[in-house]
């Protein structure tokens, strides 16, 4: 990888390896969402079923677009678009011209302090596995209104 490559190269330069780089490892992107009939977003505290909630990493990265149909592949082009991504999220502090925040593991080395600052999901999310879509509704803890 490029010495501080998300400071000098934009989300469209970046390698795969710098790409991978990026993710901080909070799970947040990975929980599931509810649209409405207005377009309105709710966040849910349920994970995707192949996220360790207690790694906060994806147990079958490699094949999680087959397996999870709903699962939505984040790319440079997505990081602009996709308003349910936290303000946390380097994806999305990049792409709107920020810098990355100072528990990042590129810039502290500590894999760790993104759950120890609370923002990764490790201490509240739930399996998808064990929640049943009839409960869904349940489990909001955030709504994004369609203008928001």
């Amino acid at each position: 990888m490029r010495e501080r490559f998300w400071e000098r190269y934009t989300l469209d330069e970046l390698t795969q390896d710098e790409w991978e780089a990026l993710c901080d490892g909070c799970g947040q992107c990975c929980l599931m969402k509810l649209e409405d009939d207005d377009g309105d977003l709710a966040i849910l505290d349920v994970a995707c079923e192949l996220l360790d909630v207690q790694t906060c990493r994806c147990s079958d990265y490699a094949n999680r677009l087959m397996r999870v149909p709903d699962c939505r592949q984040l790319t440079p082009e997505r990081a602009y678009e996709y308003r349910w991504l936290p303000h946390s999220c380097a994806y999305r502090r990049m792409a709107e011209g920020r810098k990355l925040a100072g528990w990042h593991p590129l810039l502290c080395g500590d894999p760790e302090r993104v759950h120890r600052k609370g923002i990764s999901v490790r201490n509240f999310a739930i399996s998808g596995r064990l929640v049943p879509d009839s409960e869904l509704e349940n489990h909001i803890i955030a709504v994004l209104p369609v203008d928001g």
